[in-house]
């Protein structure tokens, strides 16, 4: 019994759980999803055992699992259908990914690890539908809107000594208004002898929260791998100036078997309407597209 409750109280309580040593707290959001397991199993073990107040008892984490991270978001439409893809520096056929994006009729396309050789392959390929972009580094933003300005912006960790540039920020002509579009790809974290080791990534979070803070244009949108999912703690100084899906079952990563979301969309002065995933590409990460509705005013 003592299990369930264990269960079900990090499922509820998950910012309680502290994050030293090894950056625990972040490990646990990160896999928060796959508490499913556990709540599946204890329920097969009470069912295997007849314990029917087992059964009833293992109900519980079942119902908060479902209302914390199982409920995908709607299908609702948007004002803005967003995709954010890392279509992966190694992919051999970025062609292909390109024209699987444009199939979805996106109005923005996000990308990351765009590499300088196949840079002129997605112009060639989204031109057509897409003849507005921008590549700074390894991000790049396609749009069927007029692109006003745009520029890179810094969002490179403390003491990482590599050349890194992974970071853009657009004002785009979008219907109604103004939109100033981030694209992001924030360092990738690993799991080790000595915990979960986030400080890159959540270093780069903070330099892109400060960024969205300060940003003037009422209307924004985040598209980018964030390396985190919506839960984790990490990205606070970015998701609480965003409106963002919850965790759903827009899994992105990795491809073959994704068991997490951390490709994401997010936006500020509306909110995101709906969130899926699709078919893979010649990357690692699964594409995802976002329905995005922005604020009446």
């Amino acid at each position: 019994m003592w299990v369930i409750v264990i269960v079900a109280a990090l499922l509820v309580g998950h910012r309680l759980v502290p994050d030293r040593p090894g950056h625990l707290g972040s490990l646990v959001e990160a896999f928060l999803p796959w508490a499913g397991l556990a709540v599946v199993g204890l329920f097969e073990l009470a069912v295997w055992r007849r314990n029917v107040r087992r059964m009833i008892a293992a109900l519980v984490p079942a119902v908060v699992w479902l209302g914390v991270v199982a409920f995908p978001a709607g299908a609702g439409t948007g004002d803005l259908l967003v995709v954010q893809h890392n279509v992966s520096d190694e992919n051999a056929d970025p062609a292909g990914t390109a024209r699987a994006l444009a199939e979805a009729r996106p109005d923005l396309i996000g990308l990351e690890e765009v590499t300088p050789e196949q840079v002129g392959v997605y112009e060639r390929e989204l031109g057509g539908a897409y003849p507005f972009h921008a590549v700074y580094g390894t991000v790049g933003l396609w749009s069927r809107y007029r692109i006003i300005e745009s520029a890179e912006i810094d969002i490179k960790p403390h003491g990482l000594e590599a050349d890194w540039r992974r970071g853009l920020r657009a004002l785009v002509a979008t219907p109604g208004a103004d939109s100033a579009v981030f694209v992001a790809h924030l360092p990738s974290v690993r799991a080790g002898l000595r915990g979960f080791n986030t400080e890159w990534r959540d270093d780069s979070a903070r330099k892109l929260g400060k960024f969205i803070t300060d940003e003037a244009t009422q209307r924004v949108v985040l598209i980018g791998d964030l390396n985190a999912s919506v839960d984790d703690r990490g990205l606070r100084p970015v998701i609480s100036h965003m409106h963002a899906a919850p965790a759903g079952y827009a899994w992105s990563f990795p491809a073959r078997m994704p068991i997490a979301r951390i490709d994401q969309v997010m936006v500020r002065g509306g909110d995101v309407a709906s969130i899926r995933t699709l078919a893979a590409t010649g990357s690692d990460h699964r594409p995802v597209a976002a329905a995005i509705r922005f604020d009446r005013v």
